[in-house]
């Protein structure tokens, strides 16, 4: 059994503003144990200490309800989901929202749907690429809010991510202190894709680390070339 984190799981989201039940933080108890052991046979997380898994992985991904307005029973997508992040954190906090999460890796997956049996949640887990899913009629501008984190570069990501928002819906990058260079870098790529910026939420987690959650709302539509093939988002980037 991994070390008990529900205490000062408990206290870092207080300070975000979302409060959790004691079902919950022991969700997230058997979500790091599984974590832990299933890292043990496979790459999930370079971060094996229990308290930096609950700040740099749980708490993090919490932050995303301290940066936007989550309206209840929404459609949520999480891109390259990893090892969960933000995806399951956000599911266990908020059981109301429809979680989809996209992950190149069926390994993953199979992870995935091993902590969602354990902790008695569901989601829909999908094996694909999000530059292939988000040319799919069932999902194309279907969401209220898509997250990632530590993807890809910003101007590289909303291509990825922005055409799964739907009209009003927003997109929430997770990113580093650099944030603003690559927001910079990307004002093409959000104005071809129909988005603007809608806010810049900057947070401190008790390890010191910052953290910067750039959200972006759907104003307009765009066109239906994007996204467009893998290669060619990489050779030539918004």
């Amino acid at each position: 059994m991994a070390e008990n984190i529900e205490g000062l799981l408990l206290t870092s989201a207080n300070a975000l503003g979302v409060r959790l039940m004691p079902a919950q933080t022991n969700a997230f108890q058997q979500y790091l144990t599984l974590l832990l052991s299933w890292n043990q046979k496979m790459n999930l997380t370079a971060i094996t200490e229990p308290r930096q898994v609950c700040i740099k992985h749980f708490v993090d991904s919490l932050t995303v309800l301290d940066a936007i307005e989550l309206g209840q029973f929404a459609k949520v997508l999480d891109v390259g989901s990893g090892a969960g992040f933000p995806g399951i954190p956000l599911k266990i906090a908020r059981e109301d929202i429809q979680l989809t999460i996209i992950d190149s890796q069926q390994k993953r997956l199979n992870f995935l749907q091993a902590v969602l049996d354990k902790i008695h949640l569901s989601a829909e887990l999908l094996h694909g690429r999000a530059e292939d899913l988000g040319r799919e009629k069932k999902m194309r501008v279907k969401f209220d809010l898509v997250t990632a984190r530590a993807v890809a570069p910003l101007n590289i990501l909303c291509e990825y991510c922005m055409p799964f928002v739907k009209k009003n819906g927003c997109f929430v990058a997770m990113k580093g202190p650099n944030a603003d260079e690559e927001l910079a870098a990307a004002k093409n790529a959000i104005d071809v894709l129909g988005c603007e910026l809608a806010d810049v939420k900057k947070t401190m987690l008790m390890d010191g680390s910052s953290r910067t959650l750039l959200c972006f709302r759907r104003v307009k539509g765009f066109s239906m070339e994007y996204p467009r093939p893998s290669a060619k988002i990489a050779k030539k980037p918004l």
